[in-house]
């Protein structure tokens, strides 16, 4: 165990407590020290065999403490040290080749199965998310537009962006593919002034959004359904999906795309946000597809890109948001710690681990660079947006003198 440890730990400090009390250090001795102690023969077997799914699964069950430091600083060393060697050692087992071949059985996410995969993170009691969300229950990377900005700020700023981004104009009609809690739907209905179709694949999120329709006043503006956005037959002025991309898989790329198109009036426009890899066509985490999002997987743009020239979309603005994510996930994890006995309370102690090392883990990859986010805009017709990008600052500017006139928003 720690000879496999060795290989890959080679900057930072790590300390190991074996089963007999033995400690190991690990590393070139700099930064603090993370301490962990693994409390059985057994978890130091299953750590040395198969640690992508294993390091997770023994701090759930308890097989392994971190004793100084915490998860976060474990996650960050351990994601520090693997930046710039992605493929890793696995990579080289039969595992690991095994696993790259199959990988596309578990990013396939035909109708029916989508909606399990689905309900199996986001049909979550609404009563957890509101624990470490904003207010506005935004499930997604926030826009830190501006030093020192709060998580709600940063949300508002997100929401501002895709909506400046998408040119929204008053009674355009716009679909937003995997609505979540309705928070983005509400935005361009009550300040954009848009009619709006909201679809997601969770009943919890669509009882959430339904009533913060009701309560707002919003019902006739926005339409919120529980359906896959394969089964509408409607034309759009806009499309935008957030946070719901990574849950298509590459098998599905192909229809996604073609399916946007035929949603899409002929000058309408689309905007997808999506968590993306910096390095290229990867795997997904086995205990990230075992415990947080079956069927996920993470893109790279080298993998979406080909998908919308095939279906005669225009690519039209491409961001990269780096750091983003990393602040979002920093604040969600602090406010998830000090509301921990709550969480405790809706679900078990399991649970809170699991959620503790699942934001620790997500943030870490932020951190090191291995995953950003990317918003990529795409169109039918080449002119159906201005020449240049100053229209997104200018609406933005627009849509900040309307907005914070809304405290009702982010309620």
């Amino acid at each position: 165990m720690k000879f496999a440890v060795g290989t890959l730990v080679k900057k930072g400090r790590l300390v190991l407590v074996d089963p007999v009390g033995t400690r190991h250090e690990i590393g070139d001795g700099t930064g603090r020290p993370v301490v962990v102690r693994i409390n059985s023969h057994k978890a130091a077997l299953k750590l040395a065999l198969y640690p992508d799914l294993y390091l997770g699964e023994t701090y759930m069950n308890g097989e392994i403490a971190v004793e100084s430091g915490d998860v976060y600083e474990l996650l960050d060393l351990a994601a520090n040290n693997l930046r710039g060697n992605m493929d890793g050692p696995e990579a080289h087992t039969l595992k690991g080749r095994v696993g790259r071949a199959f990988a596309g059985l578990f990013r396939s996410n035909p109708i029916g199965r989508a909606q399990r995969n689905v309900a199996h993170h986001y049909d979550l009691s609404a009563e957890l998310y509101r624990l470490f969300l904003d207010r506005d229950l935004q499930y997604s990377c926030g826009y830190f537009s501006a030093k020192n900005m709060t998580l709600e700020q940063a949300q508002l700023a997100k929401k501002r962006h895709l909506a400046a981004k998408l040119y929204v104009k008053p009674g355009m009609k716009v679909l937003d593919i995997g609505s979540g809690w309705g928070g983005l739907g509400l935005y361009l209905a009550a300040v954009c002034g848009a009619k709006v179709v909201g679809v997601t694949l969770s009943k919890e999120q669509l009882r959430v959004s339904r009533q913060r329709a009701r309560d707002r006043g919003l019902s006739d503006q926005v339409d919120f359904r529980l359906l896959d956005y394969r089964l509408l037959e409607e034309k759009f002025d806009r499309v935008v999906s957030v946070g719901m991309f990574e849950h298509v898989g590459t098998q599905h790329y192909p229809e996604f795309f073609s399916k946007l198109k035929d949603l899409l009036e002929n000058d309408g426009v689309a905007c997808i946000h999506s968590i993306g890899r910096a390095d290229g066509p990867g795997l997904t985490s086995s205990w990230i597809n075992k415990y947080i999002f079956p069927g996920g997987y993470i893109p790279a743009l080298s993998e979406v890109l080909p998908a919308t020239e095939a279906a005669g979309l225009t690519v039209t603005d491409v961001e990269v948001l780096r750091l983003h994510y990393a602040e979002t996930l920093m604040r969600w994890r602090q406010r998830f710690a000090t509301r921990r006995p709550a969480a405790r309370d809706l679900y078990d102690e399991r649970f809170c681990k699991m959620w503790e090392f699942y934001l620790a883990a997500s943030e870490s990859a932020f951190r090191s660079g291995a995953l950003n986010n990317f918003q990529l805009q795409v169109t039918r017709q080449q002119d159906a947006l201005p020449l240049t990008r100053d229209y997104i600052g200018d609406g933005e500017k627009l849509l900040k003198t309307l907005d914070e006139d809304r405290p009702r928003l982010v309620v």
